[in-house]
Parts: C-alpha cells; sequence; structure tokens
C-alpha cells in the first residue's frame, strides 16, 4: 500500500461536506483508506489512527485531503475524484441563497422569523448576537461556545423577548417543523423544553409510540440550567409553551441540576396552569399538586401521554432469561459492559442505570468525580462514552451523522477479551445518517466473527431511537440490525437494564425479578 497527504492551506469545507465526500472516495476500487478533514488535533489523531504518516503540519484552518491505495494510479483517480465531488459542492445552490451575503440581508427580505446557526465556535457567537439584534429567534447549533458568551446571548435574548436555543442544541420542533436533529412523530398537545437534544429525541419517540403528539419541542442547551446560565431559556420556554394555544400539557427534561435551579424551574411548572411533567435524569418519582416528576425519559413520556389524556398502552417487558441467556455464551473473564453513544443525555441515562447495578461507570462525561477517564482513547472497566462530546467534534460531524470514531472505537472494544457487552444507540430522523445500519452492519458482524475465531462471544445492545414515520425506515433499520446480531430495545432503559444484568448473570450477581422499558427502582 502507498499512501497521499495533500494539504490545501486555508481551504474550509463544512464537516458533514468532507465527511461524506471521505466515505464516497474511500468506496473507490483501489482505495484502503481515506479521509479529508480539516486539520484540527482530533482529526490529526484520526489519521495517525488509521495509519497515515503525515499531515501534522495543517492547521485548524487548512483542508487534509488523504488517501491510501494499492497504486499511485488509484491515489491520483481517488484524489481528483475528491477534488471533483469538493468543486461541485462549493458550485451548488439556488440563485436565491447565492445572493444572500450576511444574517442581516436575510433578515431585511422578512423570509423568517428565526435563524438556525451552524458554524465554527469561533463564528457562532457574532452570528447568533446579530440574528438578535434583527429580532429574530435563534437555534444555535454550534459548540465550542464560552459560557460567559452563552449568559449574555440569552440575557439579550431574554431582554428582546426572544428565545436563544443553544449553543450546542441539537433538537427542536416549532410549528410541526423539525430543526437539526429531530424525528418524525405526529402533532398533538405535549409542548416539551429540554436541555437535552436526545432527551427530547427520545421523549418525544415514546409519546408518539404510544399515542400521543407533540406542539412544540424546545431546546435550550445543555448548559442552560447551570448556575451561570440560572436556567434562563428553560423558563422562558416554559412561558411560552403556557402561552402556546396548542400546548396543553408542558413537559421539562433536564440532567440533575443544582438545587436553586431545580426549585425555579418546579416553581414555573406550579404556577403555569397547565399540567406538567418533570424528568431530572436519575431523580425520584413523584407528583405534586400540578406537576408530576420522573427520573427515566420514557416514564416521562407515559406521564405526559396519561396527562394528555390518552390511555398508556402496555410497555416492553424483557425477562431476566434473555440477559441469562446471553450471559451463558461468554467467558469467565468478560465482565465488563462498554457504552458507545452518540445521544449525551442517552449516555447520561445507561449511566444512571448501569450504576444502580454495577457500581462505577467511567467516562469522558462522567456524573461523578473520581469516574472520569483518564485516557479518551482507553476504556477502563465498565465504561461509557459520550461521542458527541465537544472533544471528540470539533472539525468532525456529530457522531449520529458520522459513525467513523464509533466504528473504529468499536472494533478496539471488542477486542478487550473483558468486554462482556458493547451498549450503543442508533438515533433515526431528520439530520441523522441517512442509513446507519448499513454503516455499522458489517463493522459489527466482524467483530463478532473475530471474537469467535478467539472463543468467545460479545453480546450486542441497541437501542434504536425512531418512529415509523422517519426517512431511514424504522422497521428496516431494525431488521439490519438483528441480522447482524444485535439486540434492538425498544427504549434506552431497556436496553441499559438489560447490559447491567448480563454483566450482573457473569459475576453471580442477584437479579430483581422482570425489567422493562418504564419499571421504576425499588
Amino acid at each position: 500500500m502507498e499512501e497521499k497527504i495533500l494539504v490545501r492551506p486555508n481551504t474550509y469545507y463544512d464537516s458533514v461536506t468532507l465527511m461524506s465526500a471521505s466515505q464516497k472516495v474511500g468506496r473507490m476500487e483501489g482505495i484502503d483508506a481515506a479521509l479529508l478533514g480539516m486539520g484540527t488535533q482530533l482529526n490529526l489523531e484520526l489519521l495517525g489512527a488509521l495509519g497515515f504518516d503525515g499531515g501534522a503540519e495543517a492547521g485548524p484552518n487548512d483542508l487534509i485531503l488523504a488517501v491510501r491505495g494499492v497504486s499511485p494510479e488509484a491515489m491520483e483517480r481517488a484524489l481528483a475524484e475528491a477534488e471533483r465531488i469538493l468543486t461541485r459542492r462549493a458550485e451548488q445552490g439556488s440563485p436565491r441563497r447565492a445572493g444572500l451575503k450576511s444574517l442581516a440581508q436575510a433578515a431585511r427580505l422578512g423570509a423568517g422569523n428565526l435563524a438556525l446557526i451552524s458554524v465554527p465556535g469561533a463564528y457562532a457567537v457574532r452570528e447568533a448576537r446579530q440574528a438578535l439584534e434583527h429580532n429574530l429567534h435563534v437555534m444555535l447549533f454550534s459548540d465550542n461556545v464560552s459560557l460567559q458568551d452563552e449568559v449574555e446571548l440569552k440575557e439579550l435574548a431574554h431582554a428582546k423577548g426572544l428565545l436563544l436555543m443553544g449553543p450546542d442544541c441539537g433538537t427542536a420542533i416549532i410549528n410541526g417543523v423539525p430543526l437539526a436533529f429531530a424525528n418524525a412523530v405526529r402533532r398533538g398537545s405535549i409542548g416539551i423544553v429540554g436541555a437535552s437534544g436526545t432527551g427530547i429525541q427520545e421523549v418525544s419517540v415514546q409519546i408518539h409510540r404510544q399515542g400521543g403528539g407533540i406542539s412544540q419541542a424546545i431546546g435550550t442547551g445543555g448548559r442552560d440550567l447551570s448556575l451561570p446560565a440560572g436556567g434562563r431559556m428553560v423558563l422562558d420556554g416554559i412561558e411560552a409553551l403556557r402561552q402556546d394555544p396548542a400546548t396543553q400539557v408542558i413537559v421539562v427534561i433536564s440532567k440533575p441540576a443544582p438545587p436553586e435551579i431545580r426549585a425555579k424551574v418546579l416553581t414555573a411548572l406550579e404556577q403555569c396552569g397547565k399540567p406538567a411533567v418533570y424528568c431530572v435524569l436519575g431523580g425520584e418519582a413523584g407528583s405534586g399538586p400540578a406537576v408530576k416528576q420522573a427520573g427515566t425519559l420514557l416514564e416521562t413520556a407515559s406521564l405526559a401521554v396519561e396527562a394528555a389524556g390518552y390511555p398508556v398502552p402496555a410497555l416492553e417487558w424483557v425477562g431476566d432469561a434473555l440477559a441469562i441467556e446471553a450471559a451463558g455464551r461468554l467467558t469467565g473473564g468478560q465482565r465488563y459492559v462498554r457504552g458507545l453513544f452518540g445521544g449525551g443525555t442517552l449516555a447520561d441515562e445507561a449511566m444512571l442505570l448501569l450504576r444502580r447495578k454495577l457500581g462505577r461507570v467511567y467516562s469522558n462525561s462522567p456524573l461523578s468525580s473520581g469516574e472520569e477517564l483518564a485516557d479518551l482513547g482507553r476504556s477502563f472497566r465498565h465504561t461509557v462514552l459520550d461521542l458527541g462530546d465537544d472533544r471528540f467534534t470539533v472539525g468532525r460531524p456529530h457522531p449520529m451523522i458520522d459513525y467513523t470514531l464509533r466504528l473504529a472505537r468499536l472494533e478496539q472494544e471488542a477486542q478487550d477479551p473483558e468486554v462482556a457487552v458493547i451498549l450503543f444507540d442508533v438515533v433515526l430522523g431528520w439530520g441523522s445518517h441517512p442509513d446507519p445500519a448499513a454503516e455499522l452492519e458489517p463493522v459489527l458482524r466482524r467483530v463478532r466473527q473475530s471474537a469467535l475465531v478467539s472463543g468467545r462471544d460479545i453480546s450486542l445492545a441497541a437501542y434504536l431511537c425512531g418512529t415509523e414515520r422517519d426517512p431511514q425506515g424504522y422497521q428496516k433499520q431494525k431488521d439490519t440490525l438483528e441480522g447482524a446480531g444485535v439486540k434492538v430495545f425498544g427504549s434506552n432503559a431497556a436496553a441499559a437494564e438489560f447490559a447491567a444484568r448480563v454483566a450482573q448473570s457473569v459475576e453471580g450477581g442477584q437479579s430483581s425479578g422482570n425489567y422493562g422499558a418504564v419499571q421504576p427502582e425499588a
């Protein structure tokens, strides 16, 4: 094999375009590996992980074109195709798009009242402020924005009576229109405010599956409930849903928040005059005069559906026999669970459920001190990775779009003889990979076959977050994953519980009976 690396100084393409081009070039005849990306630190590390020797001189504003192939001719064809793809993408666009040079120009056209901003974090604050100053609501998809800048932007939005959703806001549904990552769900009377993108997706999907529907879904970004941000946009979101005649039930989704911020949110829900459900991951279920509280995403959806007046259907239950049977195929040395998640809130929920039965769970986004991974490139004991964390996404598409890092990590984890279960999410919907199961299938088959050859098995468990209306085709995705040997569950909670009980069974731990999607801990 030979390789060739080209660096184009000061040449920018967005990460989704580069990811798509990398995949197309990598599939060409005679090409063993290809990477087209900006010269960020993460991409330089990925270049090294792929076995390339070079590219270190590239900076974050420089474009890297790297190919490895069977011959110089194959590499030249690949590089020519890469250049052709990028040139074509740069030339695409309607005359209307080509004529708009700034947000200010777009605002003067009066074409809308909301701006969706997805630019590198270094430029995102300027664009968001400009949009707010032109009286546009903002969905700020960009990450790597400082907390101080976030607070200042949200104060400006609040003063102008606008929503600033984000930064790092991955999901919203406004008047039935999905923005960024969102699933195709029916419209209805339940409104959601979420400091969590995949939390909104999971709850909206489960509401849809249980017969309910969504009026609005307002994302706020994960840091909104921190002390400096003060829950500003969560509170403004509650007020917006209070005034929305289409919303009859209000749901708030939160990761654990400081007590004073949580109290503010609870007070706002109690005073809003509408039935409400407040989900704090890992919190205790409970209820008050007007607000029901939940600790898991599926429980939240069920309570919301019930409050909206829909009959709650029977939910998925899985017997312990499934976990015991899976554990019986493992060797004595296999004991650990490794989670590879694209959704940060799904990763958090999985960690909470795993910890209840397995103790410490290590992560790049740990739930407690002492559980931070010393090396992001190497798992330790029970580990759950949030691959959507900023440290993995600088200069790269989100892992719900680009499965490159997840596939590489899946193969790495499968080679560890102590791994019993690999747990992962597959999130469907608008904005996500058009066919994630097809990306995963060959690697899933390969890792299971490799394990079997070495005299062991690996249990693969996944939660498929989506509906039958999603563009990827829910049943098609489920069939493909199951065909590759994956146990596919109907909720994130059920998948995590299964993984925990497989590990318990290997260790000879005692199970606590049947488990399912919504069963709270005793």
